[in-house]
């Protein structure tokens, strides 16, 4: 199943969404009218992407920097192992690109221009020309409100009007990356959504290594937890943003009909402890749940015609089970099973490079437990080398984001295709 959102030139979607309102602008900053469709006059890739597996913080950055400077880098986006010692690499990602908007986050595992790493940290360079990326930090999680979003939106928009590359009406995505430990991704997502108005969206949520103690984003050279950055990506070039999973439906519901939202915790599914009635329709006892059974047997909610996907995080003593999504007293979840992982991923990415050309880089978040089932299943090198042949470059994730959905066991991003080779 797939979700997506194009980019200039095309004006569609294939998902009914909730109407949203428009973006809420003050006065208190200038107005400005929406510039043509700026050109360069001499064409150089418009991005440059990178890699480094040393383990030494100062030298992986000198190492990233070394790839992604030149003249025209306006900013800077990465995806970093949490086995660096953060602080470090904090200041040296900041003295390396002095003067660059650097934004990132701790992963799961990378996605590199060699396909799937470890222990590694992989970055996207993104050319002044090409693009103007605002980036705003949201430090309280807890308290975010509509007008805190409002005013963030319209900040980072300002920036973007400023560079004078596009019109922001069908030239501008978003893209968030979240504490992924927080459990506020749904509050966060349903406020900013609000704010971007028609501005498509997409992000990942920050993990560490499978470890589930610490996750981080960074943002104006620290690193930070229980908390959020917000790109607004402005470009002259045509992108699609998509989100699209593997996962079928089986016949078995399960109700929800004990649970804490806040701890994303149900104890009960259909009146008895929730891992009694997960284990038996995943096929297993209760001791045999654990992250290869979360992977491989996922639960979803109905939305309309769609399924979105809730994932297991954990079997508690209680036999409650804590969720990586909001889950809520009265839903109802359909037992899932896996359907081709790889076929579902070449159909969506094959779908928007034809609707965008070939493409210049796809930024991808792709949920950490689609790169357990590929593990596996025994395709995760295939998987890898088709990632490096679509130049995706990205993470996985705790949670990914789509359209102010907080969403799991997906691979969710934005495909950008390339600039016009007779362009002058």
């Amino acid at each position: 199943m797939a979700y997506v959102r194009f980019g200039a030139p095309i004006k569609s979607t294939e998902v009914a969404l909730a109407q949203r309102p428009e973006v809420v602008e003050s006065n208190r900053h200038p107005s400005f009218p929406e510039p043509e469709l700026k050109k360069p006059a001499t064409l150089f890739p418009a991005v440059r992407v990178a890699s480094s597996d040393v383990r030494d913080p100062t030298l992986a950055a000198t190492n990233l920097a070394s790839q992604l400077n030149h003249e025209h880098l306006g900013s800077v986006l990465f995806f970093c192992s949490a086995e660096y010692d953060l602080g470090r690499l904090a200041i040296a990602l900041d003295h390396v690109f002095s003067g660059v908007d650097v934004s990132g986050c701790t992963s799961a595992g990378e996605i590199t221009p060699n396909g799937y790493g470890r222990g590694c940290i992989t970055a996207i360079g993104f050319d002044r020309r090409y693009f103007s990326v605002g980036c705003g930090l949201i430090s309280e999680l807890e308290s975010f409100s509509l007008q805190d979003a409002q005013d963030l939106i319209e900040e980072l928009l300002v920036t973007c009007r400023n560079s004078r590359l596009a019109p922001v009406k069908g030239n501008t995505f978003a893209i968030t990356l979240l504490d992924g430990l927080s459990s506020r991704e749904e509050l966060v997502l349903a406020t900013l959504n609000s704010a971007l108005g028609t501005i498509p969206h997409f992000g990942g949520s920050a993990g560490d290594d499978e470890r589930l103690a610490n996750t981080h984003v960074f943002h104006k050279g620290r690193f930070h937890d229980r908390a959020a950055t917000v790109l607004l990506v402005n470009t002259s070039l045509d992108f699609r943003v998509f989100s699209t999973h593997h996962m079928v439906e089986l016949s078995d519901k399960l109700v929800v009909t004990a649970a804490d939202s806040d701890s994303r915790t149900v104890y009960e599914l259909n009146a008895e402890p929730a891992a009694d009635a997960y284990a038996r329709v995943a096929g297993v006892g209760v001791d045999e749940l654990d992250r290869t059974i979360f992977a491989l047997r996922p639960m979803a909610v109905r939305i309309g015609h769609h399924y979105f996907l809730r994932s297991v995080q954990r079997v508690n003593a209680d036999k409650s089970l804590t969720f990586y999504c909001a889950v809520e007293t009265g839903i109802v979840m359909t037992a899932m099973r896996p359907g081709p992982l790889l076929e579902n991923l070449r159909r969506q990415l094959e779908e928007a490079e034809a609707a965008v050309g070939p493409p210049l880089v796809t930024i991808g978040c792709d949920c950490f437990l689609r790169r357990r089932e590929a593990e596996l299943t025994g395709i995760a090198e295939e998987t890898s080398d088709f990632l490096k042949a679509h130049k995706v470059i990205g993470f996985n994730t705790y949670g990914e984001q789509f359209e102010g959905m907080h969403i799991n066991q997906t691979f969710t991003g934005v495909v950008i295709g390339q600039p016009d080779a007779g362009s002058e």
